[in-house]
């Protein structure tokens, strides 16, 4: 059948009332048709979009199954998700979708001396793999978003990951499956011996019709199975006959595995656990060209790595363009090409020995210099993820074309994958693909698979037609070598057009055979693999996508052009979405309290695009005005970890602002935005009229304070002081003093620092002159304009900002350094100040002037040394924005000189500015801080310093810390130990 058949017999749509009200009332779970959810869900990591009818998140597997009996009732198809990662368009229909992951993702049983485990369908592979720590085992398969796909998912797809090199592909590790037919048949599945196949047999019920069929598909296609199929490491595309042959078990769950829902779904799987290899060694390879380093593979697979990967200098290019791992790049031998090859082992000199057996063959040394060789674990994590970065590091590139997926993980046999690569380039060479930017190549070389993406263009009616035409080609290519059009990624609408080519009208013939016998009305996830739909079909963008909402931004997007372009950025790898992300990562905070689609940066990405309104069938119909949009971006704290946290540095704080301020264009604001965005009109005019000690004594008041939160619409949380005296008066009083050496500075008086907190901006005042510089701060009131940023009030942070860098003019034309105490005013200043007022030169010279207090006494201050600290450990809360600017490696080695251990507690403190006293915010707020930051304080011992340079971060730990810690400010620590020694100076006769 094909697509135009299939969609000449599609079923009409369903009554969407009554299949909500038999959902709602039947499944325990989360039943929603709501626009907004289905935006989110339209699309994976694919190039392709289609709308789900519903989208069910069921508190059990049990609820699962009645989600798809109320389906089939209805006639509705379905579709099960994992992670929404999928590169081939098998996560999105027009479906009912399930989404596994909040609830169903236990590990339910492990075996240790069997080695093998029962999972439910939702559960993360690195959660996944750390419960299996304990036992010393791990699930082999580690495909690179192993932090957030799912074993479902992984199950859907036969992923495979760089560790298949020596674990093989998912298919390889799965032992049994527990299925469920689309009319309710459910069972469990695996490899089947003659006996057991005849007690199913005797039963005559649908399972046995089944198991029965796929014997006579077996027997009548046994040969050609044989004769079509490729014996290579990396053969995913199909359905996988070959299970079903003899020599393989007559393996039904082998048969499953890389079905991508079409046939049945999956509601628990047994796998196949390998042990943990406590020791491992990494060498990294420089070639000429990446052809030449394929051509080495098969030299280097006798002396067996359990990893054997292959990157071009093209991904390390687009690294460094993105600055993705610049301490991990310059560890990278020479060479325009490189071969990664790890050893594991149970000892150090098993794995030091490979290395050096392998090296001796190829005539090399680890002193070569295009050979690298590390043993260092942490060390080895860093080379890694620059290969892990390859599908976020050649996306989005800034000044270059977009590139896109969809031939992004053929296969063929090691010994011809030089050969192959060669043939490759000049097809993109005949393309015209290489003419602005050529596609980079990386992938698993030591199993044959090869990753690049395309500059397709897929917005315009002669790129599409060049686009097919490539595909066309390109599987043509792979088909004369013998090899896969899917290595790992699965078929689902970019390659289900093209198996014929591979696999022959025969086969093909058994697969629609295959998908009567499990699925005879064609309600498991249509248009994947069999009759599928056309690869140019259903795009995200294609030639009829036609945005027309009034793009006019406050903000300018430099690296994108536009907004538009800005809000189709995120590729959908899901890193947003990691139940555990690295250890000092931010993004994204709302996703990891809330487990919601919505609350995550892809979700809220999704819906901006939807928002676009480029689509005939667009679910946000409303523009700026959406309420769905609004309402995923509520829970977002603009904590801006995504914009150094997402591979292709999606900023949703930026976008979160640009939308609010259209949003309420002309409108009344919901009160919070008066009076958290308006906080430094109120602080200054708090002390222009003394009041300070008043407002302090009122809102210490429990009933007052209940009062004037609900007038102000916030949460009813401890309000901060006001300073009975601000920075900037106790400055007008005080003579300058210090030597002034090495120039001149300007501290800039945030309204924090200023109004709340003037003690940290003192001690930074003597910690600067003790440096050796003279210290000047504005007589007249400044502002960066964060507050009004933060609640969207773009116009009035314009003006703010105008009128701050006209009273700077002289000190910003001087090139004085502007010291930024408060981390999100600094961020402020560096990055949204010279997108926000782009016309006016003195905020780009504001912007490059501005230094935190670490980084201008780490780097731009030789010769003078920090006061030794009084304590030698130290947890450190680094705020969000810090970690998107510039990170806190400045202040982690002048903490260290200082004979400062630190430690990153790592993750937002859930306060984030005027999110977390928004109505409605403080669960999320509480949920935030218990992610990380308060259990890190319960373990911190009495005499472990807290610092925390944010005043969010400061706030968030004094009033939801129940241990009594009260965190300091680095200019506090450095202050307390400056003021130290002096006394010891005196006491000891000195100067």
């Amino acid at each position: 059948m094909t697509s135009n058949e299939a969609e000449a017999t599609a079923m009409p749509d369903p009554d969407v009332d009554e299949l909500e009200a038999e959902l709602r009332g039947r499944v325990d779970g989360e039943v929603r048709f709501d626009n907004g959810t289905r935006a989110a869900y339209s699309t994976d990591g694919s190039n392709f979009r289609q709308v789900p009818i519903a989208v069910v998140v069921p508190r059990t597997v049990d609820a699962g199954v009645a989600t798809v009996a109320v389906c089939h009732e209805h006639r509705v198809p379905v579709v099960s998700r994992g992670g929404g990662t999928s590169l081939a368009g098998q996560g999105t229909n027009h479906a009912v979708m399930i989404d596994w992951v909040k609830y169903c993702n236990r590990l339910l049983d492990v075996d240790p001396e069997q080695r093998t485990c029962v999972v439910e369908p939702g559960i993360v592979l690195d959660d996944l793999n750390r419960e299996l720590g304990r036992y010393d085992l791990r699930f082999g398969p580690e495909p690179a978003t192993h932090p957030n796909c799912t074993l479902g998912g992984m199950i859907g797809n036969n992923s495979c990951g760089a560790t298949a090199q020596r674990t093989g592909k998912v298919v390889d590790n799965v032992l049994r499956l527990e299925v469920l037919l689309s009319d309710g048949t459910r069972f469990w599945c695996g490899p089947t011996d003659d006996a057991e196949y005849a007690e199913i047999e005797r039963h005559g019920d649908r399972r046995a019709a089944v198991y029965r069929s796929l014997r006579h598909l077996r027997d009548e296609y046994a040969d050609e199975i044989r004769d079509r199929y490729p014996d290579i490491p990396r053969r995913v595309s199909g359905y996988n006959l070959d299970s079903l042959l003899a020599e393989h078990g007559f393996d039904i769950a082998g048969l499953l595995v890389g079905s991508e829902s079409t046939l049945v779904t999956i509601l628990r799987a047994e796998l196949n656990l390998v042990p943990v290899l406590p020791e491992r060694t990494l060498v990294v390879l420089g070639f000429d060209s990446i052809a030449a380093a394929a051509d080495a593979v098969p030299g280097l697979l006798p002396y067996e790595p359990i990893a054997l990967e292959g990157l071009d200098h093209r991904l390390i290019h687009d690294e460094r363009i993105k600055h993705l791992n610049d301490a991990s790049r310059r560890q990278m031998p020479d060479g325009d090409a490189f071969l990664m090859v790890q050893f594991g082992g149970q000892s150090k000199s098993e794995v030091d020995d490979s290395a050096k057996r392998m090296l001796s063959g190829l005539g090399r040394t680890a002193e070569d210099p295009d050979v690298t060789a590390v043993g260092d674990p942490s060390l080895e994590d860093d080379l890694w993820a620059v290969r892990e970065s390859g599908l976020g590091a050649t996306a989005h590139v800034p000044g270059e074309p977009d590139t896109w997926e969809g031939w992004e993980d053929s296969a063929v046999d090691p010994s011809d994958l030089g050969d192959y690569l060669r043939d490759l380039q000049r097809l993109y060479d005949k393309f015209g693909y290489s003419d602005e930017a050529a596609p980079s190549l990386y992938g698993h070389f030591g199993q044959g698979c090869v990753h690049t993406r395309i500059p397709f263009r897929l917005n315009d009616t002669d790129g599409l037609r060049t686009y097919r035409r490539f595909m066309e080609e390109a599987s043509d290519l792979v088909a004369r070598y013998g090899g896969s059009f899917s290595g790992e990624h699965g078929d689902g609408q970019s390659r289900g057009e093209l198996l014929p080519k591979m696999f022959g009208e025969r086969i093909m013939t058994a697969f629609a055979e295959l998908k009567a016998m499990f699925d005879p009305e064609n309600l498991m996830n249509p248009g994947k693999v069999v009759a599928p739909a056309r690869l140019d079909e259903h795009l995200r963008l294609g030639a009829s996508w036609s945005p027309h909402l009034d793009a006019r931004t406050a903000f300018e997007y430099p690296d994108d052009g536009s907004f538009l372009r800005a809000a189709n950025r995120c590729v959908g790898v899901g890193l947003c979405r990691a139940p555990q992300p690295k250890a000092d990562d931010v993004m994204c905070p709302s996703y990891r309290a809330t487990r919601e689609e919505l609350d995550s940066t892809r979700g809220r990405a999704r819906l901006l695009f939807e928002m676009l309104q480029g689509h005939r069938d667009g679910t946000i119909t409303d523009g700026w005005r959406s309420k769905a949009v609004k309402g995923a971006l509520d829970l977002c704290l603009s904590c801006k970890g995504c914009a150094s946290d997402c591979p292709v540095n999606v900023d949703m704080a930026t976008y979160k602002a640009e939308f609010l301020h259209h949003h309420y264009h002309h409108r009344l604001r919901p009160r919070a935005h008066y009076a958290l965005g308006w906080l430094p009109v109120v602080a200054d005019a708090v002390a222009r009229s003394r009041s300070a000690r008043l407002l302090n004594h009122l809102t210490g008041i429990e009933a007052v304070r209940r009062v004037g939160t609900a007038l102000a619409g916030v949460e009813n949380r401890e309000v901060p002081q006001f300073a009975t005296q601000t920075l900037q008066e106790w400055w007008s009083g005080r003579a300058p003093q210090g030597t002034g050496e090495r120039g001149s500075v300007l501290l800039w008086p945030d309204t924090f620092t200023n109004h709340f907190d003037p003690q940290i901006g003192q001690a930074a005042v003597a910690v600067l002159e003790d440096a050796g510089y003279r210290v000047e701060l504005p007589q007249k009131p400044v502002c960066c304009g964060l507050t009004w940023t933060s609640t969207g009030q773009l116009d009035v942070a314009r003006r703010v900002l105008h009128r701050s860098v006209g009273v700077l003019g002289p000190v910003l034309r001087a090139g004085w350094p502007v010291v930024g105490l408060e981390p999100s005013c600094t961020a402020m200043l560096r990055s949204d100040a010279p997108r926000l007022l782009p016309e006016v030169g003195d905020v780009r010279r504001l912007a490059d002037s501005t230094v935190g207090l670490a980084e201008l006494l780490q780097e731009r201050t030789d010769g003078w040394s920090p006061p030794a600290a009084k304590t030698d450990h130290a947890l450190v809360q680094v705020h969000c924005h810090q970690h998107a600017d510039t990170g806190w490696e400045a202040d982690r080695t002048l903490l260290q000189r200082a004979g400062v251990e630190a430690r990153s507690v790592g993750g937002c403190c859930g306060l984030a500015g005027n999110f977390g006293f928004e109505k409605g915010h403080f669960d999320v707020s509480r949920a935030c801080a218990e992610d990380r930051l308060l259990p890190a304080l319960r373990g911190a011992d009495d005499s472990t310093l807290i610092l925390a340079d944010g005043f969010s971060c400061r706030t968030q730990i004094h009033e939801l810390d129940e241990t009594g810690h009260q965190p300091v400010h680095l200019a506090e620590l450095l202050g307390q130990a400056l003021q130290h020694r002096k006394r010891v100076d005196q006491i000891g006769g000195n100067p």
